[in-house]
C-alpha cells in the first residue's frame, strides 16, 4: 500500500502544479487582472468555510498573519470582504465574504470550470469523473475530521 500511496501523493502534487500552470496560462477573466490568485483563494476559503478569523485564514493559507492582513485590507477596500470584531476575542477580527466577493468568486470559478471542461472533453469519461469526485469527497471528509 505504501508504494501506491506514494505514487498517489506524487501524482496529486504534479496535477496541482500542472493544473495551476494550465489555469494561469489559459484562463482569461477580468477579475484575475484585478486580484491575485492568493486573494481569490481567500475568497474561496471564506466561501467554503464561512466567516473566519485572520489567524485561521493565515493558518489555512500557510502564511504569516501580516500577509493575510495585507490581502484582507485590499479585499475590504474593494468591498469583497467585511470584518467585525470577534465577539469571543476583542483583539481578533472575523472576516466574511460580501455579495460582491461572491460575484467575483463566481466569475473566477466559472472561467476555471469552462477551461477544465474544455480540457477534459473527449479525454475523461463521466464514470472516471464520478470516481474522482467520490475519492476526493472521502479525502475531504478525512482531512476535515482531522482538523477538528
Amino acid at each position: 500500500m505504501r508504494e501506491k500511496l506514494e505514487e498517489a501523493i506524487e501524482l496529486f502534487q504534479e496535477v496541482l502544479i500542472y493544473g495551476s500552470e494550465h489555469v494561469v496560462k489559459s484562463v482569461k477573466v477580468d477579475v484575475w487582472d484585478e486580484y491575485s490568485p492568493e486573494q481569490i483563494q481567500v475568497l474561496k476559503i471564506l466561501s467554503t468555510q464561512g466567516p473566519l478569523s485572520n489567524g485561521k485564514l493565515a493558518e489555512i493559507q500557510g502564511v504569516h498573519k501580516s500577509a493575510i492582513s495585507t490581502r484582507l485590507k485590499k479585499l475590504e477596500e474593494k468591498g469583497l470582504v467585511a470584518s467585525d470584531k470577534d465577539p469571543n476575542d476583542q483583539r481578533a477580527k472575523i472576516v466574511q465574504l460580501t455579495t460582491s466577493g461572491e460575484e467575483v468568486l463566481r466569475k473566477s470559478d466559472e472561467a476555471v470550470y469552462e477551461s477544465i471542461e474544455k480540457l477534459f472533453v473527449g479525454k475523461v469519461e463521466e464514470h472516471e469523473i464520478d470516481t474522482f469526485v467520490n475519492t476526493f469527497r472521502k479525502l475531504k471528509d478525512i482531512l476535515h475530521m482531522k482538523g477538528m
